[in-house]
């Protein structure tokens, strides 16, 4: 890599893992493209591109872990089919044409933007917001398998499609969402880059790119707990958005 490269890839990480920490996402899809256009092919590239959200995702998840903001008993059982789900995506990457899967998902995205930007706190609801037992083994572990699935494939964590399902399907806090979403995103990140080692991974934009993402995750996820609840469900749909236009736009490009 060039120094050019390495300024642009150190200042996009951090960029993107600041953004994302603030609102429970790792925004990997944002960052891909700079990754693919350093990187020495498409597929290590994209091994080094997931394993550095699930890095940036680490990061934010201890942050939100200290102040709360996890859902323990959701993680639990959303953590193990979210993992076998980014495994066996990494490994079937290749079988679907990435362009259609990846309009697909942007799709799925814009609309998870305006469940979000729609969202409004039930009636009486504690903050935790936890589901009960039967929801956690319908809702997560369906949603976490099929999620992981998906971004095992692309080599996303693809928090983007995670965090609508939490606040509508699961009825939970957005604080509580956003934690809970980043450390899900770390079992994905891990998964994911375990399916695409076949596939080789560059290591030095995993190692650049980590190195950015760690203080810009940090950082954000600390203005999580700052935030009014109103003008963090606002910051998650223009995340949200912007995501899905970008995913849009690789698609079609």
């Amino acid at each position: 890599m060039t120094p050019v490269e390495i300024a642009i890839l150190l200042i996009w990480s951090f960029t993107v893992s600041f953004a994302g920490g603030m609102v429970g996402l790792v925004l990997g899809n944002l960052r891909l493209p700079v990754v693919v256009w350093i990187g020495s092919s498409a597929a290590a590239a994209a091994g080094a591109n997931v394993a550095i959200s699930g890095v940036a995702a680490l990061t934010a998840t201890i942050v939100h872990l200290r102040n709360g903001r996890v859902d323990k008993r959701l993680f639990l059982w959303m953590a193990p089919s979210s993992f076998l789900g980014a495994v066996a995506g990494g490994l079937l990457a290749g079988v679907l044409p990435e362009r259609i899967l990846l309009g697909a998902i942007s799709l799925v995205v814009l609309y998870g933007a305006i469940e979000v930007w729609r969202y409004r706190r039930p009636q009486g609801e504690r903050e935790s917001g936890g589901p009960d037992v039967r929801r956690l083994l319908t809702e997560a572990v369906l949603i976490g398998f099929g999620v992981g699935l998906l971004g095992g494939f692309v080599g996303l964590i693809l928090g983007s499609l995670r965090l609508p399902a939490m606040l509508k399907y699961m009825g939970m806090a957005p604080t509580k969402a956003v934690g809970t979403n980043s450390a899900v995103g770390v079992i994905v990140g891990v998964g994911g880059l375990v399916g695409h080692l076949p596939s080789g991974i560059d290591w030095d934009i995993l190692l650049i790119g980590a190195v950015a993402a760690i203080p810009g995750a940090a950082f954000g996820s600390k203005l999580t707990g700052r935030l009014p609840e109103a003008t963090l469900v606002r910051v998650m749909a223009a995340v949200l958005l912007i995501t899905g236009l970008t995913m849009a736009g690789q698609a079609i490009l």
